[in-house]
């Protein structure tokens, strides 16, 4: 198996939302629109096996603040779930994260247990800083949030 992350490409966008909008309608994530997505390309990495004709897994870091990421949209299709490659996704964006000079990512994340095996721990919506509310109000879930907001210093 070839497989490669990389960042993701215009012409992937319109699979990119598709596979989000699969696992925002089990409710494991929040839907993202086209625009919202082609407004954000470059914070989008992709997960790719040669061997396969589409995407496996997706997953953003949008930078927040002078000293911190967020970690976003993180999917990988059903049947490659479990084999790393979430996983891989993320610390390809840590990596990212570390070169820019950030030094704090965050989540907001059903999936608490995944983000703690990485190194990520709970913390206070309250202590995260105000800017990132902004994309809290576009929610629909405002303000009833149900995820959990983790941390992890790099």
């Amino acid at each position: 198996m070839a497989n490669q992350i990389r960042k993701a490409r215009v012409d992937e966008v319109r699979e990119i939302q598709s596979m989000l909008a699969s696992h925002a309608q089990r409710g494991d994530m929040l839907p993202r629109s086209l625009s919202e997505l082609y407004d954000n390309l470059r914070d989008i990495f992709v997960y790719l096996d040669d061997d396969k004709p589409e995407i496996i897994g997706t997953c953003s870091m949008h930078i927040c603040w002078e000293d911190l990421a967020e970690i976003r949209s993180l999917a990988v299709r059903e049947p490659y779930q479990g084999q790393g490659i979430g996983r891989k996704l993320v610390r390809a964006c840590i990596s990212e994260a570390s070169a820019l000079g950030l030094h704090r990512i965050f989540v907001l994340t059903y999936q608490v247990e995944f983000f703690q095996k990485i190194g990520f721990w709970e913390v206070d919506k309250g202590t995260l800083p105000h800017k990132i509310w902004a994309d809290c109000l576009k929610c629909i879930k405002f303000p009833e949030c149900d995820e959990t907001s983790m941390i992890i210093e790099i």
